[in-house]
């Protein structure tokens, strides 16, 4: 029933696009509407139980040289966060501003074992917050007796996405306003062996980290609202 309520919605989205015509060639970049994203600027340095650690980031992994990591995402954001009990969780986001083809956020399933990481475990799952759940993806990764649990997530515009044809229906929908769609690897992990303790930090910290946004922010970074506000 839900796929084909998604094929049905994806098949009257193309429908749109081929009548409109406009939605078959963007050309303005998020940026260019207002709408685009400075991780720098959005993403506070302390919030809740959480404070940066100066000079502790940590880099993306990803098995692209630079080279090509500067064409895949236009911004790349990586900090250290710990409470006052010493736990540590590491931040990383890339947000890119042309998400089209080849320019596509690469998955960490794919790039920490690309980097010598032994992926142990994979399962979707939901991260809750005050302002709604997000659907998450939560890795197991390890290297030696580095213990590496992870929680990510992706989204297109401001819209949290899973599967392909996800994207595609985000990108149509970007498409008819004319807009090329951006998207955002949104990456928390920390360096533990308790994995289950792991999860439950990463979402405490999340929880706390888009608490702690303006609406507009927490909208850009997970897709959600303000209790009560609409979501489109």
């Amino acid at each position: 029933m839900k796929t084909t309520s998604i094929a049905i919605t994806l098949s009257v989205l193309m429908c749109a696009v081929s009548v409109g015509g406009m939605a078959a060639r963007p050309s303005a970049r998020a940026v260019d509407k207002g709408k685009g994203i400075q991780l720098e600027t959005i993403v506070p340095k302390g919030f809740g139980e959480w404070t940066e650690l100066p000079d502790q980031n940590v880099s993306v992994v990803n098995p692209q040289t630079k080279e090509l990591l500067d064409k895949l995402y236009s911004q790349i954001l990586t900090r250290t966060y710990v409470n006052k009990q010493g736990y540590r969780i590491m931040l990383s986001m890339a947000y890119g501003d042309d998400q089209r083809g080849g320019l596509q956020a690469h998955r960490p399933e794919v790039c920490y074992p690309a980097q010598g990481f032994k992926l142990n475990g994979l399962t979707d799952g939901t991260l809750r917050t005050d302002f709604g759940n997000i659907e998450v993806r939560r890795l197991n990764t390890s290297l030696g007796t580095r213990n590496e649990p992870i929680t990510y997530w992706l989204t297109v515009g401001d819209q949290v996405i899973q599967s392909t044809m996800d994207k595609r229906i985000a990108e149509i929908r970007l498409g008819l306003t004319g807009q090329i769609p951006d998207g955002l690897l949104f990456r928390i992990s920390s360096i533990d062996n308790d994995t289950k303790r792991a999860y439950d930090m990463q979402q405490q910290f999340t929880a706390q980290l888009l608490s702690a946004v303006p609406p507009v922010a927490r909208k850009q970074l997970s897709g959600l609202t303000t209790p009560g506000a609409p979501t489109s």
